[in-house]
């Protein structure tokens, strides 16, 4: 068996950002540190926090006054903002600076008195905080089929907006079809697809052709982590999205499979490797690097953390 292991792969900007903040917090002021929502799509990182203390909670209510939460890194709407202040609570911020950028998109348009199409999955915590930037003013479009369903009063006035996980085809077609649907609808400079998720979907696309089989480092709810897996199978190749080797089977493989490994972008590299050294032991694998793209970008610490990361990095000292 050969193993192709793709890169860039894993943990994006936004996810280190958010892990490292959590970590951080959960160091200075103890356990329990609440976290609204899990701080990213993925079970192995979730049940790791867990075990530090912190507690994952998917309303504020349940959150005790006075206590310390973070909002995760897909965002929040202002309504759950004021809630938390309501309660009294010190909230940290670890939503990723991409899907900030959409909500001031938002918030933009909507001050512009433009009606605003979001192309995204219903659900999903990335667009319950979008949408709740501009409730009055965004209108949900998750497939192409939707497009034509659409009814407005103001053509002259529409903007586009997407959810940064999503592939970048599935978007494309359905922004295409709103192109052509409404000429005269604007949308960003730059695209709102996160720099991760293109650059993962580009790996699957580019080296999958040479692969029996793709393996997905990734839990079930991670959005970018499942549109890898279709984009394989789209491509006619056999596909798991899986958070472990504990989710395969022998079964699933030949001894002579050329197999893709990837990971989405909130997938920790130690599943990787753990997975990797599965199939080692199993079919006597080789590993061979195939790097599609050098990726460089670094988020800063959100700025109440950082005065508590430098008197770490001193007592550290």
């Amino acid at each position: 068996m050969k193993i192709v292991l793709a890169a860039p792969r894993g943990f994006c900007a936004g996810v280190n950002m958010a892990v490292d903040s959590l970590e951080l917090t959960l160091k200075h002021f103890g356990a329990p540190v609440y976290v609204y929502h899990e701080i990213v799509h993925n079970q192995y990182v979730v049940e790791m926090f867990k075990s530090k203390g912190a507690v994952f909670v998917d309303s504020i209510d349940e959150v005790p006054r006075d206590s310390v939460v973070m909002f995760s890194a897909h965002g929040v709407s202002p309504e759950i903002r004021s809630a938390a202040k309501a309660r009294n609570l010190t909230a940290l911020d670890a939503t990723c600076p991409l899907v900030t950028k959409v909500h001031l998109e938002a918030i933009r348009y909507a001050k512009g008195g433009y009606t605003i199409f979001l192309i995204g999955h219903e659900g999903h915590d990335e667009v319950i905080g979008t949408l709740g930037e501009a409730p009055d003013a965004i209108i949900l479009v998750e497939d192409e089929d939707d497009v034509d369903k659409l009814t407005v009063t103001d053509e002259s006035k529409l903007a586009l907006l997407t959810q940064t996980t999503l592939s970048v085809d599935d978007a494309n077609r359905i922004i295409t079809k709103l192109r052509a649907r409404f000429p005269s609808i604007e949308s960003p400079p730059k695209g709102d697809i996160c720099y991760a998720t293109q650059n993962r979907q580009d790996a699957v696309k580019t080296l999958s052709d040479d692969a029996d089989v793709v393996v997905v480092l990734g839990s079930q709810n991670s959005s970018n982590s499942a549109r890898l897996k279709e984009l394989a199978e789209e491509r006619g190749r056999r596909a798991f999205l899986i958070d472990g080797p504990q989710d395969l089977s022998i079964d699933d493989f030949s001894a002579n499979d050329v197999v893709l490994i990837t990971a989405g972008a909130s997938a920790p590299e130690s599943v990787v490797q753990e997975t990797i050294e599965w199939l080692k032991a199993q079919f006597d694998a080789s590993v061979e690097l195939a790097t599609v793209r050098e990726e460089s970008v670094h988020f800063p610490l959100p700025k109440p953390l950082r005065a508590i990361a430098k008197e770490a990095a001193k007592v550290a000292e």
